[in-house]
């Protein structure tokens, strides 16, 4: 396959070997968010946003694995490194309980482990004086982790603040933090004492009463943290705007409110700066990350982390061997090749593109928005949203729906302007399929 020439290309989705593998799987599988049935095979074609499923059909995937896949399918920038190394087994050790050394020094090592990714990853948060990294195995680890630090620093740990939207990860503390959809916490027990407000300026104004030293009902110095994602993801891709941001960063500082940044599908280059909150003027105490590291992070000031040893959790997070090179190596070939500014200008003719979309189709799409190459086109209904992400699908284009009605787009952060253009005739031959017919007076 050669990106430069590649094209979606779909028989029948899904065929009969891509059915075979999907009944195998779900023999053993638990019940969980299978978007449809796609499946990647892991030994076919696959470069850039093109891979190739078991029966031979060619999909863009625009979607990155939600952002878990920052530089798409065997990217040469990373791949030429991965053959350099012998690889070793085991590949995972208990990383907070021994360290490992991947030969040489640790500032000549040639290959990348997870003490050069904490390292890397202080460098490229120090303008918000982070100093500390705790590695764990997923976002919602890193979640967990960030909650437990402030809790830790709170006197009086009683309270937590979130927004409408929220979405924090699946497991069990996190999911007390979320407000997308009702089935990610129904029947399960909660963190108590987690307020939420809508994230707008009204939704500040109602935290400030809240939090009132003389008319609120949330004494300050109880509340542990305020987290927020610097763009909602599960809940819709809606950008906030500069003065939302400045609030909400006022409202800390006032009180003395910890901020952490989920950053877990907005950071690592995604939005044209290397997290999303670089864009705005406030500067969070904790930064979570995850998917496009690779592995996930909990990222502070050391003052922040916890002086006890086991106060926080993860068995395989600073002893991935293979996912901290991946992180590391990452990171250096976005700085390499300077893809985040690559992101901000694909993004900005990624949404060009959408509107061009919404013109043709302004029955049926009511929105177009975006934050680097995180695209979201909102239709009239849920409904219709959905039907053209399976048109898409059947037409060779991986998309995601996010919100109550929004189809978003991640394409990986080197997408080249051939690559766009494709997807977005895609999507619009898709809306086309779907959208209601006029009807001729």
């Amino acid at each position: 396959m050669r990106r430069e020439t590649a094209e979606p290309s779909v028989s029948q989705l899904p065929g009969p070997a891509a059915s075979e593998w999907v009944e195998y799987h779900q023999q053993a599988a638990a019940t969980s968010t299978y978007v449809y049935d796609f499946v990647w095979d892991i030994t076919a074609d696959a470069e850039g946003p093109f891979c190739t499923d078991p029966d031979g059909n060619v999909l863009l995937d625009f979607t990155s694995h939600v952002a878990a896949a920052p530089l798409g399918y065997n990217n040469p920038l990373l791949m030429e490194k991965f053959e350099e190394f012998d690889l070793v087994d085991p590949l995972k050790i208990a990383g907070q309980d021994f360290y490992v050394s991947t030969g040489g020094s640790p500032d000549d090592a040639e290959l990348p482990g997870p003490a050069q990714l904490m390292n890397t990853l202080t460098d490229i948060t120090d303008h918000y004086d982070m100093d500390t990294v705790f590695l764990s195995n997923s976002g919602a680890e890193a979640v967990e982790n960030a909650i437990k630090l402030c809790y830790d620093n709170c006197e009086q740990p009683k309270y937590g603040l979130t927004f409408e939207g929220a979405f924090h990860g699946r497991t069990l503390g996190a999911l007390s933090l979320n407000r997308s959809k009702s089935v990610h916490r129904r029947d399960f027990p909660e963190i108590s004492g987690i307020h939420d407000v809508p994230p707008s300026i009204d939704g500040i104004e109602r935290l400030r009463e809240k939090l009132d030293p003389k008319s609120g009902h949330i004494p300050p110095e109880q509340v542990a943290f305020l987290i927020l994602e610097p763009v909602q993801g599960e809940g819709g891709y809606r950008v906030p705007d500069d003065e939302f941001m400045r609030e909400v960063s006022a409202l800390c500082t006032e009180h003395d409110i910890p901020l952490i940044a989920d950053e877990i599908q907005t950071g690592v280059g995604r939005t044209g700066e290397m997290w999303a909150s670089d864009h705005y003027e406030f500067e969070p105490d904790v930064i979570t990350s995850a998917k496009a590291l690779r592995v996930g992070a909990t990222i502070s000031r050391e003052e922040l982390f916890p002086d006890e040893e086991a106060r926080l959790s993860s068995t395989w997070g600073a002893g991935d061997i293979i996912a901290s090179m991946q992180g590391t190596l990452t990171l250096a070939a976005i700085e390499e090749h300077d893809l985040i500014a690559h992101a901000a200008k694909q993004g900005t003719l990624l949404v060009d593109l959408l509107t061009d979309v919404k013109e043709s189709h302004e029955d049926v799409v009511d929105d177009v928005r975006g934050l680097g190459l995180m695209g979201a086109i909102e239709f009239d209904t849920a409904e219709r949203r959905d039907e053209v992400v399976e048109a898409a699908l059947q037409r060779g284009l991986l998309t995601l729906g996010c919100g109550k009605k929004t189809l978003r787009l991640l394409p990986p952060l080197d997408v080249r302007d051939r690559e766009l253009e494709i997807a977005t005739d895609l999507l619009e031959d898709s809306i086309a399929a779907v959208e209601p017919a006029t009807v001729a007076n």
